[in-house]
């Protein structure tokens, strides 16, 4: 691979041809750990995926950089490593962070009422009709007791503040703090906070602090029509054969459809290269390639468990942080894992997970529609398994 077309892979050309003289630290011949590329062929060949792309990073380099299988299995159109894919709820960590750097700024606590930012919160009841405060640190830890808005109301939302009236009219499930429960209403919620405190529309926040400045160029809730060719199509699993699934929050419009609100709890398309850039920001306790975006306290406050003993996740021996799941207890898909390592999964498949005492991020970039558990796939366990040994 030669430099341009590795600096294109990872998003970074933009940045060169723009007069950066000093190549990022991680800029080198991205090699294949041939053991993790076998295993997820594998899985092709099984017909349990069309494809996928792997990463194994460390803080300042790329390990392993890897594509197996297609983007398209109608045309057989081979997977690259710059397709890009709807990572889903791998939106909810970059969303947390947004709320992060305006903590950082002194204008939002995580403990502040959310009726101080967005007043219909104030007329919250707990399902026995008492008074109820829903913190910041409520919405990012998915503990709001919130009911999420039904599938008409999300499609009918336009904007955010669209959202807001439906859930707050309603009780909550339980009291604020008492239960863990995975809820959108709450994300959504913490990206409509973000709009208000920096007076722009959440993708646009992003874009300017933190997608930009990281070189994360294909990274979008709105794909551009130079971009739409590469969106690896998404599967589904069908009486042992893949058949194409629509992405469902684009609700059968075209992935270009910009008339729609920009879901903080779901609704980015991104890259394998451009979310290891995400993820090696936080791996270095938020720099990368010489530039802050959080300190290592806000870091370390967003990735620990905050949860006390709540029963989280989606599999076993989980807690919850600030808008990330951490592993308390390896075992099972997360059994090549470190205490304390921390991540999220996507509805289709898309995994990025930390591991902070072997200082690796691990990234799966799939299209699946039907895993019975994403996060429980056997995908996500072999890769880990697979790559964990191997991430020297």
């Amino acid at each position: 691979m030669n430099t341009t077309n590795l600096f294109a892979s990872l998003g970074l050309f933009a940045l060169v041809a723009s007069g950066c003289t000093a190549a990022p630290s991680h800029a080198q011949d991205a090699p294949k750990l041939l053991p993790i590329s076998q295993r997820i062929k594998q899985f092709v060949d099984q017909k349990e995926i069309a494809g996928a792309v792997t990463v194994v990073a460390k803080a300042d380099r790329i390990v392993h950089l890897d594509a197996v299988g297609y983007s398209d299995l109608a045309s057989q159109t081979p997977l690259r490593t710059d397709h890009i894919f709807w990572i889903a709820s791998m939106t909810k960590p970059i969303t947390a962070t947004a709320v992060m750097m305006l903590a950082e700024q002194d204008l939002l606590s995580i403990n502040d009422p959310v009726e101080k930012y967005i007043p219909e919160f104030a007329k919250l009841k707990t399902p026995d009709g008492s008074p109820a405060k829903v913190t910041l640190r409520h919405l990012l830890t998915h503990t709001s007791g919130l009911t999420d808005n039904t599938a008409e109301e999300t499609k009918a939302a336009k904007t955010l503040s669209d959202l807001i009236p439906h859930f707050t009219a309603r009780p909550l499930r339980f009291a604020p703090g008492s239960k863990w429960e995975y809820n959108q209403a709450g994300i959504n919620s913490l990206g409509r906070i973000v709009e208000i405190i920096a007076g722009q529309p959440f993708e646009i926040f992003l874009e300017n602090r933190l997608f930009r400045p990281l070189g994360m160029t294909d990274t979008t809730f709105y794909l551009s029509p130079a971009q739409k060719p590469r969106l690896a199509k998404s599967y589904k699993l069908t009486n042992g054969n893949l058949e194409e699934a629509a992405v469902f929050i684009l609700d059968d419009h075209d992935v270009t459809y910009r008339t729609r609100y920009p879901a903080a709890n779901g609704g980015l398309f991104s890259t394998a290269a451009d979310y290891t850039r995400f993820a090696q920001m936080i791996l270095n306790e938020g720099t990368l390639d010489g530039k802050r975006f959080l300190k290592p306290e806000s870091v370390k406050l967003m990735t620990t468990a905050a949860t006390a003993d709540l029963k989280t996740g989606f599999t076993d021996g989980n807690a919850w942080a600030l808008g990330w799941c951490v592993v308390r207890q390896p075992q099972g898909p997360s059994a090549a894992l470190s205490p304390k390592s921390f991540g999220h999964g996507g509805a289709y498949g898309t995994q990025a997970w930390i591991d902070p005492v072997k200082k690796t991020a691990y990234i799966l970039m799939v299209q699946r529609a039907n895993f019975p558990n994403a996060d429980a796939s056997d995908l996500r366990r072999d890769f880990q398994n697979t790559a964990a040994p191997l991430a020297k």
